[in-house]
């Protein structure tokens, strides 16, 4: 027997009692990610990315480990949520225009204290303001920077477009303008390198793309660096007790931890290692969030239909951004078909082992968004679930 197939076999027995569509996490595999993402920080503390997680109890579980410290958040109202919820340490990695968020944040000495809030231009100050309704509590800020790739002078750029801050001069001008504000306080830099630690650098079957995104990404490590320095020092003549330095991502992390301006690694996706970080030379991790749907029928040789399936990931649309039938091996999508918002058929000669009822076991393209999808994720230890816990969906909370 692989090794899928007696996963396989250990999740079906676990889940035997559970109608599918059921989603699951494999504890064993999360904690297993969770030390490999610690060796590769290298010392360096892990901030975990919420957004890739989307579950207060797996939160919890990985925050108490040694080796991790902080949370990064997606939006204003879950940073207030999960500060409110006890954890002490989240930084908000995207700016907002959330203004009754901003008023209870600058209302609350607990709220203001634990969270930090991310801008990359003075305007945003200004929203923030005027959104105070009052509120007289100084408001944490982390500065982003932009990490994209610049070459040929700018007309070529790699990397998201996130902030508009690229240069040591433009952070630091940003940096003053917090100063000279009052009710402000900037405690630290934020800087994600995506085009390095989002980006597959080994994909099966075009070995030309792979080589150039190893030689691109060596590029950028070593452009980032330097430049990444340089913003540290020139923050650090404006605001000389900067709390922390942030950078990274799951792809990244063993690189970036050795910066020594980077005081902390932000990453998430590689505690659930979903099918995007599959080509990856830097790190092998264990899928360990998946979720299974029922066959429900079996239109002919070679074809089974589960129920469900549609649940594509975010960015640009293709191929990639669809779940990937997992267990039993061997199955594929209908190239005509794809996956369904109701049902899915699925090709392949194991289709024919399959009986009306078994599980289909999938493996999301992305790590949180699987939990958009379903209220609970139930956590199995060996052949067995040992515990039933809520998604933030479960908890009636979908804050995008």
């Amino acid at each position: 027997m692989t090794a899928r197939a007696a996963d396989r076999a250990r999740y079906d027995r676990a889940t035997a009692q559970l109608d599918a569509p059921v989603a699951m996490v494999d504890l064993d595999a999360f904690d297993a990610n969770a030390d490999d993402l610690v060796r590769r920080g290298g010392g360096k503390p892990i901030r975990v990315a919420s957004k890739s997680v989307r579950c207060r109890a797996l939160l919890e579980r990985v925050l108490a480990r040694a080796g991790f410290a902080g949370i990064m958040s997606f939006t204003l109202a879950e940073s207030l949520w999960l500060a409110r919820s006890g954890f002490d340490d989240v930084l908000l990695a995207y700016p907002s225009a959330d203004r009754a968020g901003y008023a209870e944040l600058a209302a609350d000495p607990k709220l203001a204290a634990a969270v930090t809030v991310m801008i990359d231009d003075p305007a945003q100050l200004d929203l923030i303001d005027a959104a105070r309704a009052g509120g007289s509590e100084v408001v944490r800020v982390c500065l982003e920077l932009d990490t994209a790739l610049k070459l040929l002078g700018g007309r070529v750029r790699i990397g998201a477009r996130r902030s508009p801050l690229h240069s040591p001069a433009q952070v630091a001008e940003v940096a003053r303008a917090v100063a000279r504000r009052p009710g402000f306080k900037v405690v630290g830099i934020m800087a994600y390198e995506g085009h390095v630690a989002g980006v597959g650098d080994s994909v099966a079957g075009r070995p030309l793309r792979s080589r150039a995104v190893r030689l691109m990404q060596a590029a950028a490590r070593r452009e980032l660096a330097e430049r990444r320095a340089a913003v540290v020092r020139a923050v650090r003549e404006v605001v000389p007790d900067l709390e922390f330095v942030n950078g990274g991502g799951t792809g990244s992390v063993q690189h970036t931890a050795a910066e020594d301006s980077v005081t902390e690694i932000a990453a998430g996706s590689g505690l659930y290692v979903p099918r995007l970080f599959d080509n990856y030379t830097s790190f092998t991790g264990r899928p360990a969030a998946l979720f299974a749907l029922p066959v429900v029928r079996r239109p002919g040789v070679g074809v089974v239909t589960v129920l469900g399936g549609g649940y594509p990931a975010s960015g640009a649309p293709g191929a990639d951004r669809l779940p990937v039938p997992y267990l039993p091996e061997g199955l594929r999508y209908d190239p005509q078909e794809g996956a369904g918002e109701v049902q899915t058929p699925l090709l392949g000669p194991v289709a024919d082992d399959l009986l009306i009822g078994d599980k289909v076991w999938f493996r999301h393209a992305k790590a949180g968004e699987l939990c958009e999808r379903f209220d609970t994720l139930h956590l199995v230890e060996g052949d067995a679930v040992t515990a039933t816990v809520p998604t933030y969906r479960g908890e009636g909370h979908t804050f995008l």
